[in-house]
């Protein structure tokens, strides 16, 4: 969903402040201008052979992952020890095997890049490209157990949160994601039933922008959050919490082609890399399970503009732009 440069300016204001007490009542739910990953029910068809193009803003050339489980619901102290479906530890495994020639999925972002003429939609080598890691790329983990998480936070206390993290690790800018994770049991406005997470951006103290994740406990959600969406066959991922890194990969292949939404790679339509591929059950592009340096994870399918001779079209694998599927 597209944002306007005035809703920018108040998501932002909000989130600096962390003040939605401050504001009139309703007016700290924004969550009609975050890009979200919509459930398996609510998603609509994504509009095919309509390419992504640059807006302008920055890519992620320098991907860096941070963390932060928010609350003492996930445990006390330092440790995360709240966590039934195990989702902490499912989705750190994920991330941490993104990288390298291992990780063939992701990679079929690193065709988009920054710097060029508004409009583009093929780089070929111009401009400066989104990155992808040559190892690990979660930089820092945190359990912030200072505070107990409303059972249906707002997106001002999610974005003020994020910020807070980002100070704990001392990081901001572009090339973060500061990903919130919320506690089984918090449903935040529209989750489950509009949304399964969504990204953002703001802005930290000292004014700089901070790309940032509302990743619910997605399992809360079931099959509209990607519960058994895969046949996990021998692969030996388990169906009930394929959801973690299905939704999980979405987010983070979107942060890295539109970090400030929509002033990235969006299409026509508004659509990000994620939201064109998202919920593909059968035939090109579906969802499936992939293996990302020896581990299997499920994951969606991601948009490829140069595809199919610059057509576009939904892939899994990408290793240059004439060896994709």
């Amino acid at each position: 969903m597209l944002r306007s440069a005035f809703a920018i300016g108040c998501a932002t204001a909000l989130a600096v402040a962390g003040l939605a007490a401050a504001a009139p009542a309703g007016a700290s739910e924004l969550a009609p201008h975050h890009h979200q990953m919509k459930t398996h029910g609510a998603q609509t068809a994504a509009a095919a052979g309509n390419n992504l193009s640059y807006n302008g803003g920055n890519v992620v050339t320098n991907p860096q992952i941070y963390v932060v489980y928010w609350g003492n619901q996930w445990g006390t102290g330092s440790t995360v020890t709240n966590d039934p479906s195990g989702e902490a530890a499912l989705q750190l495994n994920f991330f941490q095997h993104a990288y390298g020639n291992g990780d063939t999925w992701s990679n079929s972002q690193t065709q988009y890049c920054q710097g060029v003429a508004v409009g583009t939609t093929q780089c070929n080598g111009a401009g400066t490209a989104v990155g992808h890691p040559t190892s690990d790329p979660v930089a820092g983990t945190w359990l912030d157990s200072s505070v107990k998480v409303a059972n249906r936070p707002s997106d001002a206390s999610i974005a003020a949160e994020a910020v807070k993290a980002a100070a704990h690790f001392g990081v901001s800018g572009d090339n973060v994601e500061v990903i919130v994770d919320l506690p089984h049991g918090v449903v935040p406005n529209g989750f489950k039933t509009q949304y399964c997470a969504w990204h953002d951006h703001t802005t930290t103290g000292s004014g700089a922008d901070l790309p940032y994740t509302n990743m619910p406990y997605i399992t809360d959600a079931g099959t509209g959050c990607g519960a058994n969406f895969v046949a996990t066959g021998s692969s030996g991922v388990n169906g009930a919490t394929e959801g973690i890194t299905i939704v999980g990969g979405h987010e983070y292949a979107e942060t890295l082609t539109d970090p400030a939404p929509s002033s990235g790679w969006v299409d026509s339509t508004g659509y990000e890399t994620g939201d064109k591929c998202a919920w593909v059950s059968s035939g090109q592009g579906a969802s499936t399970i992939v293996g990302l340096n020896g581990t299997n994870f499920a994951v969606q399918s991601l948009w490829s503009n140069n595809f199919n001779g610059g057509a576009g079209g939904c892939v899994v694998s990408y290793t240059n732009a004439s060896n994709q599927h």
